[in-house]
């Protein structure tokens, strides 16, 4: 008998490229099966005109998505990563996490400049509050300017002279065949990127065993698994709200195990606080509250208090 799998995802290109990506994989391991797409329109796709920290950015691209796992209108719910609240739907489970694509946050602009060339006072496009601090730390010259949108859609206002120069994952422009836009990829000494930037999400529902099986045959990266455990956890010892800059990144180090690097700072780049950990890839978790503990220590919780 031939199975079918339903793929919950967003409408945008990125989204769809994704939800492709996933069903090319299942084909792979499955021979035979069908797979079909329900594609939903999330309240984060709905609202445009608003920073998403204004509007509670967590689960904005996920909650409807979940819903259609809940409703079994779909089998599999697939999101970027770094949008996946900590705490998952009662009766969901996290099936598997892909391997990441490139993870740095990226500057395009019209004219091959960098951060360090960008002409003084210029306008950046960005709706994160995490790309803002860091990039205000660096240059506090610049306007930072709201930048909503699908990907092209981001480009296309880039390009009609709306900004001077816009920030995006690198991840999406790459999945979407338009890494050529990036002049500068930027460094981890500048920016963070945001947790599991570059990963793609897998959600079943719980007791969906068959299902939650092939997705890890198809997309499970167990390297990876960890990488983003660590960064999840560091997030999740954070607690800040949506307009609290966070970010955290983990790295294999050459001689075995994990470095992770946070920061926690004010949207305006006044004050922005760093701090790396290390330790063995089986203590992800710890590493992660760990990294936590050490910018608390530094005065992290008054920017958490600060932003809320």
């Amino acid at each position: 008998m031939s199975q079918r799998i339903v793929i919950a995802t967003r409408g945008s290109a990125l989204a769809l490229w994704q939800a492709e990506h996933v069903k090319a994989r299942l084909q792979a391991v499955v021979s035979g099966i069908e797979v079909a797409f329900n594609v939903i329109k999330t309240q984060g796709d709905k609202i445009l005109d608003v920073p998403l920290a204004k509007v509670g950015g967590k689960g904005l691209f996920v909650k409807e998505i979940e819903q259609a796992l809940i409703d079994e209108t779909a089998d599999v719910a697939v999101h970027s990563m770094k949008d996946v609240p900590a705490e998952l739907e009662p009766g969901l489970a996290l099936a598997a996490v892909s391997t990441r694509e490139v993870p740095w946050d990226a500057l395009c602009a019209r004219s091959p400049v960098t951060l360090e060339t960008l002409p003084k006072g210029a306008t950046v496009g960005t709706s994160s509050m995490r790309r803002q601090c860091q990039l205000l730390a660096v240059r506090p010259d610049l306007k930072i300017a709201m930048l909503r949108g699908n990907v092209p859609t981001r480009i296309k206002k880039l390009d009609d002279g709306e900004f001077d120069a816009i920030v995006l994952a690198a991840a999406g422009l790459t999945r979407l065949g338009m890494a050529d836009r990036i002049t500068q990829l930027l460094p981890l000494e500048v920016s963070i990127p945001a947790v599991a930037q570059g990963v793609l999400g897998l959600e079943t529902r719980g007791q969906d065993f068959l299902t939650g099986e092939l997705i890890r045959r198809a997309m499970h990266d167990p390297a990876e698994e960890r990488r983003v455990a660590a960064e999840r956890s560091f997030l999740a010892r954070m607690g800040g709200s949506c307009q609290t800059p966070l970010a955290a990144h983990a790295i294999d180090r050459p001689g075995g195990g994990l470095r992770l690097v946070g920061m926690c700072g004010m949207p305006d780049g006044s004050r922005i606080l760093r701090a790396e950990v290390g330790g063995p890839v089986e203590d992800a978790e710890l590493l992660g509250r760990t990294l936590g503990d050490d910018l608390m220590a530094q005065g992290a919780d008054a920017i958490l208090a600060a932003t809320k």
